[in-house]
């Protein structure tokens, strides 16, 4: 695992595709971070959360799209095949070097916490809350993305596979009203990341969140492995 997770850093950080991610993290929190907090003169990042919380839905599978699928297209899963490494450890070394990247990007906004402190203490509660929704969503889209890269050779596919389910599960909440049955409609809301993610907006720890992103993330890196050793098999 720490091989492949090392190969991934590498190939992030020796490519344009790491930098460009950052350079439009880093340009767009910055804009949201410039115009709300310090000309809107308030501590409160809330409104820069909540805009990455849409845009992060766009910029994760930049991160993800070329994982499995260059693998693929340039016939080289057959060394990961092959290799003397079971599938969940390559696969979590792909994850991890993901994460990575997209902990890089929302390391930004500790900057920007650190700057209000330099002028009024904000509220930690509510900072933390939504930095630790915003990882947990980052982490689950990484892996949703990874799973959708182990299905094509085509990074474009990957890429737009992978924003076409985030979106699905990160707004699933908007089409309750129109579905008549109550059973449905529950389940549809249970499954998404909005729901779950306004309790951390407001500083509050909910364990039911916690556990539900842990386990999409959980759930989709399972579902990567049993698609890699399927197609060994095969």
């Amino acid at each position: 695992m720490t091989a492949i997770y090392k190969r991934e850093m590498r190939s992030y950080l020796t490519s344009p595709v790491g930098y460009v991610f950052l350079a439009v993290f880093y340009a767009i929190s910055g804009y949201y971070f410039f115009a709300t907090s310090l000309v809107g003169n308030t501590t409160d990042m809330s409104y820069v959360f909540s805009n990455l919380f849409s845009i992060v839905i766009f910029l994760v599978p930049m991160l993800t799209m070329r994982l499995f699928s260059e693998e693929r297209r340039q016939k080289t899963e057959q060394a990961l095949f092959t290799a003397p490494v079971r599938f969940t450890g390559i696969v979590m070394g792909k994850f991890l070097a993901c994460l990575t990247m997209y902990l890089m990007g929302m390391g930004i906004t500790l900057v920007y916490f650190l700057v209000l402190c330099a002028f009024r203490i904000p509220d930690a509660a509510v900072f933390f809350g939504n930095f630790l929704g915003l990882g947990l969503l980052g982490a689950a889209l990484c892996a949703i993305g990874i799973f959708i890269s182990s299905l094509t050779e085509s990074q474009v596919i990957a890429a737009v596979g992978s924003l076409a389910i985030g979106l699905l599960l990160l707004f699933s909440n908007s089409f309750t009203p129109v579905v008549s049955n109550q059973l449905v409609s529950k389940l549809i809301l249970n499954c998404s990341f909005y729901e779950h993610y306004l309790d951390f907006t407001r500083g509050l720890l909910n364990l039911a969140d916690l556990t539900f992103f842990v386990s999409m993330t959980g759930l989709f890196l399972f579902l990567t492995v049993r698609h890699l050793e399927r197609r060994r098999i095969s």
